[in-house]
């Protein structure tokens, strides 16, 4: 049976719950779909590191709106990042996506916000775009286990990737063992972060 999508109450929470939550979650774009294992969760106009902290711009002014809208943009000019608008209208938060697993009809890497935009077919044309319905969705996850994608797992947790404001804050999300999870050093960063091996029971999930 086809997974929902998400509901607009799952997007209004704090950043760091519906980005724990988003993990295991199925990324879908028309028929591609692909289970996200790697989130970064960026916490509004107080987060240094995140675009709303100048406030208000014609460029971030989706993540000052409803949640659960696509908020997508360019790095280094040629490489689409998708990130979802959570928390409650005005609060400005986000959840980047970092890395999914494919399910169905992708053929391209995945591990990388650009990686994955660009397998999935995600560019600026889906900014704005309301994730809760149409071709573009985040569904919950599936109902059945696969041998390959174990609906229970365990979440590490590290600092950021490339970030220099706010370095250190605990805000990366992944589901531990998962190959497509970007970038060779994922457990090393997770040895860093204080909160890791902390409060085991929060970090085993489904």
């Amino acid at each position: 049976m086809r997974s929902a999508p998400m509901t607009r109450a799952f997007y209004a929470r704090p950043a760091v719950e519906v980005a724990r939550d988003l993990l295991g979650a199925i990324l879908r774009h028309g028929t591609a779909s692909a289970r996200i294992v790697e989130v970064e969760a960026y916490l509004g106009e107080n987060d240094a590191a995140a675009h709303s902290a100048r406030g208000l711009t014609p460029r971030t002014q989706v993540l000052f709106g409803p949640p659960g809208h696509a908020y997508v943009y360019l790095i280094y000019g040629m490489h689409h990042c998708l990130n979802i608008a959570v928390e409650r209208t005005g609060n400005a938060g986000c959840v980047l996506l970092r890395a999914v697993e494919p399910i169905a009809d992708v053929t391209l890497p995945t591990n990388g916000p650009g990686r994955l935009t660009r397998a999935l077919g995600i560019t600026l044309e889906h900014y704005g775009v309301d994730l809760t319905r149409g071709s573009l969705t985040v569904c919950t996850p599936e109902t059945v286990c696969a041998p390959e994608r174990p609906l229970t797992f365990e979440i590490g947790v590290s600092p950021r990737i490339g970030i220099k404001k706010a370095d250190g804050l605990p805000l990366r999300f992944f589901i531990k063992g998962n190959r497509y999870v970007s970038g060779l050093g994922s457990q090393r960063l997770a040895a860093r972060a204080a909160a890791d091996d902390q409060d085991l029971a929060g970090n085993v999930v489904r």
